[in-house]
């Protein structure tokens, strides 16, 4: 095959050249073809995507098989949180145990001693610590979680994971501590049980572990609902902290509820911390005030507010990358 060029030279060219060229093409525009399917996939059916990520339709959707998926990667963060914040000090765990220990000391002398407080006969130890490390783990779930979307707002904008796998960490790494501080409770438990025979416990053993589940609950739901609220207003995290201090002061953690009467009484019995603390010492110490149904109001309290928590934390899962 000859072609004439303009300056008049003649340049023989091949058909096998030709058919090669040709063939090149049609190859080229084949790809192009296959990779405009797969960029697009309105062009084929029948593909198949090993992860799908789509925005969430509904607002109470936990998704939980992908949390399921990510399940190392939570494992992951509660590490980070129980033993990474303590690898660089000198006292590390044991500063699990000084917060509780602490903190019942100044119970003893100030509510014990000073305004002598009644605590049903109970050993002032006891009777204080059993509401503490309850109460710590409440503290703990609320706080962390609350803070959920302003920490991690750097790992949220890179690479994306069910945003739900922070909170649920925080909840697993707030129960180990707890755990840690039970430990304790229980070794001076045992001294006055075997020692001092003082105390027995009874057949509400069995709903403790319901019980911590509850607290779990509501320090989980409140804090997806101010981890929602602090994204767009900051200031609520000030709130937050005297929040958490006057709602201790109005649950019978530094006193019994059955040195309550009239009008104090039944405002005590609305707050549904109430009912999950007394079932929690009556099972360990004997003494308390339990209601069978204060404790389903509690559960069903914990119900709502944590449905409110998920709903809330969807919504703003979607946006919040714009107002933080």
């Amino acid at each position: 095959m000859q072609l004439k060029k303009a300056n008049g030279n003649i340049t023989t060219v091949s058909m096998a050249t030709v058919t090669a060229t040709a063939t090149a093409m049609a190859t080229a525009t084949a790809m192009a073809t296959e990779l405009k399917v797969v960029i697009n996939p309105r062009f084929s059916s029948m593909e198949k995507w090993d992860v799908n990520i789509t925005p969430k339709n509904k607002l109470l959707s936990l998704n939980l098989n992908e949390i399921w998926h990510y399940k190392d990667l939570m494992m992951m963060f509660v590490k980070r949180d129980v033993i990474t914040i303590y690898k660089q000090t000198i006292l590390g765990p044991i500063w699990f145990l000084v917060q509780p220990v602490m903190t019942m000391l100044v119970f003893m002398f100030v509510f014990g001693n000073i305004a002598n407080i009644s605590t049903d006969g109970l050993p002032h130890s006891l009777f204080y610590l059993s509401g503490i490390i309850l109460w710590n783990y409440f503290s703990e779930c609320f706080i962390q979680t609350s803070d959920t979307f302003l920490q991690n707002s750097e790992i949220f904008g890179k690479v994306y994971f069910p945003r739900f796998i922070i909170p649920m960490s925080k909840s697993i790494s707030g129960l180990l501590k707890f755990l840690i501080q039970f430990l304790l409770f229980f070794l001076i438990y045992s001294y006055y049980f075997f020692v001092e025979k003082l105390v027995s416990p009874n057949i509400f053993v069995t709903i403790v572990p319901l019980i911590v589940l509850v607290v779990a609950g509501y320090g989980l739901g409140f804090g997806l609902i101010f981890s929602s609220l602090t994204s767009k207003y900051r200031d609520l995290k000030f709130l937050m902290q005297f929040g958490v201090q006057l709602l201790m002061f109005s649950t019978p953690i530094i006193y019994p509820l059955s040195s309550l009467k009239g009008n104090v009484l039944f405002i005590m019995k609305m707050n549904p911390f109430t009912h999950v603390f007394e079932a929690f010492k009556y099972a360990f110490l004997g003494k308390g005030v339990v209601s069978f149904y204060g404790l389903i109001y509690s559960f069903l309290f914990m119900l709502i507010v944590l449905f409110i928590g998920v709903i809330y934390f969807n919504k703003t899962e979607k946006n919040f990358m714009d107002t933080i």
